[in-house]
């Protein structure tokens, strides 16, 4: 376990002084160091390390959680609803088409709806600071998308856990969904009418039993989540909208920042051990195309988003080139699929693809630019300049 921290530790410092994301190199680090990899082999079995994944994923959608509020949806109004669900129904639309193309199968190509479909959190957030956008008009929008995705994100996995499960019939499998979707509203209308009692359970000024508080609530609402059908991270999730709206919020989301990162890096090594780099190759083109399906489905989108804000070509290729990479969701999906026992294929289509655009999505964000002058309209106005980052507290 100390041998996998200090493998992604070292990667990641290395991919920093060239400007990589850390969620790439934390997956390469498994993949090198697993048991697929010829040379050292650091972790024979992945197995060993399913219960450090399985926090980290939990501590990933806690902290999703928390940054996310009620009020959110309130503030952004239609036009975040509008471009949200545009985002959406154009790239989880075009990645459900994809899986039919493929033809690996109807919960194949469910699975990957959500995989092309989804942008990564993490990345998106990283991307804006890097870059020194925050300021930047076009962020609102973003980060609209994002709240949107979050939303959608709870409501999918809540349906597609029975359809994974394999239910013997459709009665049992509308039934499974029914208790999926019961607990999920109950947690929801906790979330939103509950917050008060909650916030006076978890008051404490000692950090140590906040901690330990809100660490126990969220693997224990992921356990029970488990239990009732829906994806123990959704739990986590729920959780962590309730305390994020208490006024212990700004606190925990300062203490659970270190536990995410650092088990959020096992549960990406961990992928990285199941990948067998030998599948890679015969995924080569289905994620090549998969990648070239994103990139025009992201600009379209972008195009959208812009248009319904008003903005030009320079935030629209910002937009666009901010939400392509494609990181935790994916790899929640992969890890749901393999224990479903769906096609093979897709554990090393999904790791092929979240590498290339883990890559190529903060590249892109970078030399956006480049994009703008070629949209409608970019040869006519100037792209603005990224703005100074934006002091963080």
């Amino acid at each position: 376990m100390g041998g996998a921290f200090l493998a992604a530790a070292v990667l990641a410092r290395v991919g920093a002084r060239i400007g990589l994301p850390t969620i790439p190199l934390f997956i390469l680090a498994g993949i090198l160091l697993g048991p697929h990899t010829p040379g050292f082999v650091l972790v024979s079995d992945p197995h060993e390390m399913e219960m450090l994944s399985a926090l980290g994923l939990v501590l990933l959608l806690f902290y999703l959680g928390l940054e996310f509020h009620m009020d959110d949806l309130k503030a952004g109004g239609r036009r975040m609803a509008l471009s949200g669900g545009t985002y959406l129904a154009l790239n989880v639309g075009a990645g459900l088409g994809f899986g039919f193309a493929l033809g690996w199968g109807t919960s194949e190509a469910l699975v990957l709806a959500g995989v092309l479909g989804i942008s990564s959190s993490a990345i998106v957030t990283k991307v804006l600071v890097d870059t020194g956008r925050l300021g930047n008009p076009e962020t609102k929008p973003i980060l609209g998308i994002i709240v949107v995705e979050d939303i959608f994100l709870a409501l999918y996995l809540a349906a597609l856990q029975p359809i994974l499960s394999g239910a013997d019939s459709l009665g049992s499998a509308v039934l499974d969904g029914g208790k999926a979707f019961a607990f999920l509203l109950l947690l929801a209308l906790a979330a939103r009418f509950g917050t008060r009692i909650v916030g006076r359970l978890f008051d404490t000024r000692d950090d140590e039993l906040l901690v330990i508080s809100f660490l126990g609530a969220a693997v224990f609402m992921a356990g029970v989540s488990e239990w009732f059908g829906v994806a123990d991270a959704i739990g986590a999730f729920m959780v962590g909208l309730m305390l994020g709206s208490t006024t212990s919020g700004p606190r925990i989301l300062k203490l659970v920042h270190p536990l995410r990162d650092a088990f959020g890096a096992m549960f990406f090594f961990a992928f990285g051990l199941s990948i067998d780099p030998g599948d890679l190759p015969t995924v080569l083109w289905p994620v090549l195309a998969a990648v070239a399906l994103t990139l025009v489905m992201n600009v379209l989108a972008g195009l959208g988003a812009a248009r319904i804000y008003g903005f030009g070509a320079g935030p629209a290729a910002n937009i666009s080139t901010t939400l392509l990479a494609r990181g935790e969701f994916a790899l929640i999906l992969a890890t749901m699929a393999a224990v479903a026992g769906l096609d093979e294929r897709l554990s090393p289509f999904i790791a092929g693809y979240v590498l290339v655009l883990a890559v190529l999505g903060p590249l892109a964000a970078g030399r956006s630019g480049w994009l703008a002058r070629v949209l409608p309209g970019g040869k006519s106005e100037r792209t603005p300049e990224p703005q100074e980052p934006t002091p963080v507290a």
